[in-house]
């Protein structure tokens, strides 16, 4: 059985005698990068620490999972591992036409991944029909859906936050050819969209997700279920005998995207430190000689900054609560994982006042300020009048840990999802489904996206 931080006592059955029989899909899941693989693993643990049997199937980069889960890897040809991205196998390793269709679409300058990886998992799943209760899908939304969902297999799905708004974010940032390369990548998204329109349920993360999946991917906003995030607290939690680091600023956060806004805390550090001793810590790998690393030598940021990567969830959860203050500068996020991570560990915490962060901040000024973003000067104005406030950080830091506490926690992610799980097997297969499988007898209510 998975041992866990956040479920505790007797292993609950709630729909019947046997637990359910869950495939959890994630296309790739890099357990530090992104917030697919940590979704993936905290889900699928505490799943399995609630009595359900859940195979996570994966292409590369594979999760790390917790004992009690097991692993089915789907392979692809890894064309985008780290340490030589873009660089097909020879000819005799492909091995059928999905892997043709991979390396022909990345050629052409496109990301396949999410296509491709959805056939996989439509062949494979067809093939073991019997074995799964449910399938959920983790935001890989590509054609293979259609024929799992078409074969009779209730299926739910989760969108964290439509990859349309990436896009217009980049495109936006692109000069010249780079704008035609940057479109060509993003033609996965049309497709997504398409087939968002036809899955139900669709599981999001909080109600500004849900709006905007409705308004970029044209999604029937009934059709969609606010299901949160949540935190790991065995790791993310106030650490008595970890000291704050005075003027450390920690932020974790995809380098090079400009959706995560990296670029307006470089600039708002470059501001303080003519005026005092910050140093900001980011957890992230840039791209070597990109936009991240040229905008520190622009603003001669090297003695000031560091880029950590690689580490595990202890040691990220030491670094947060040795920071003074936390910042998530994104333009968009459909939840935040890291401004939830930051809230646990009682590190005060400054974020835009964009997409869904207000939702997980609260109001502005209780567990977190809320700044506008793409504002350096204002950032800086902000991370000053903090760092000279020493009270002020201690109530916002304990405002953060009594939230997360009370909103964010695995375990009850992970109940209701399993709730979703049931509401969705009793629709596809028919309001009997209780008294002849185990699964439950009574579906509970869904709780929609407009709080209905």
């Amino acid at each position: 059985m998975t041992q866990s931080g956040t479920s505790t006592g007797p292993t609950p059955r709630p729909f019947g005698d046997r637990p359910l029989r869950v495939a959890l899909l994630s296309y790739r899941s890099k357990q530090h990068v992104g917030g697919q693989g940590v979704y993936v693993r905290h889900l699928s643990r505490e799943l399995a620490a609630l009595g359900h049997q859940v195979t996570v199937f994966s292409g590369q980069p594979y999760p790390t999972l917790d004992e009690g889960v097991a692993l089915e890897k789907l392979p692809s040809l890894d064309l985008y591992n780290d340490a030589d991205p873009f660089v097909a196998p020879p000819i005799r390793q492909w091995r059928d036409w999905i892997d043709v269709l991979e390396v022909a679409t990345m050629w052409t300058a496109g990301f396949p991944e999410p296509l491709t990886f959805s056939l996989r998992a439509n062949r494979e799943l067809r093939r073991r029909l019997g074995e799964f209760d449910v399938v959920h899908d983790n935001q890989t939304l590509g054609w293979g859906l259609i024929g799992i969902k078409s074969a009779g297999i209730p299926l739910v799905t989760t969108i964290h936050h439509p990859i349309s708004v990436d896009r217009r974010i980049e495109l936006q940032e692109a000069r010249g050819l780079q704008r035609l390369t940057k479109r060509r990548w993003y033609g996965f998204v049309k497709m997504q969209g398409k087939v968002a329109r036809r899955l139900d349920p669709i599981l999001v993360p909080s109600r500004s997700s849900a709006d905007d999946i409705a308004r970029e991917f044209g999604v029937d906003p009934t059709t969609m279920e606010v299901t949160p995030l949540g935190v790991d607290t065995r790791y993310f939690r106030p650490r008595s005998e970890v000291e704050r680091v005075p003027g450390r600023i920690v932020c974790t956060a995809s380098a090079d995207s400009p959706l995560k806004g990296v670029s307006v805390l470089l600039r708002a550090a470059a501001k303080l430190a003519t005026e005092r001793d910050v140093h900001l810590t980011i957890v992230s790998k840039p791209r070597s000689g990109g936009p991240t690393e040229e905008l520190v030598d622009e603003l001669g940021l090297h003695d000031r900054v560091e880029f950590i990567s690689g580490i595990n969830d202890q040691e990220l959860g030491e670094l947060i609560s040795s920071a003074q203050i936390a910042v998530v500068p994104s333009f968009y996020e459909g939840f935040s994982l890291p401004a939830v991570e930051a809230m646990a560990c009682g590190t005060p915490l400054i974020a835009s006042h964009a997409g869904a962060l207000p939702e997980v901040v609260g109001t502005d000024g209780d567990a977190g300020r809320l700044i506008p973003p793409g504002d350096s000067e204002l950032l800086a104005g902000e991370l000053a009048a903090l760092l000279d406030d020493d009270a002020e950080r201690e109530r916002m830091g304990a405002a953060a840990w009594n939230r997360v506490q009370e909103r964010f926690t695995w375990k009850a992610v992970a109940e209701l999802t399993a709730q979703r799980y049931a509401s969705t097997i009793a629709t596809v297969k028919g309001a009997g489904i209780g008294s002849d499988d185990g699964v439950g007898r009574t579906p509970p209510v869904r709780t929609r996206a407009n709080g209905a």
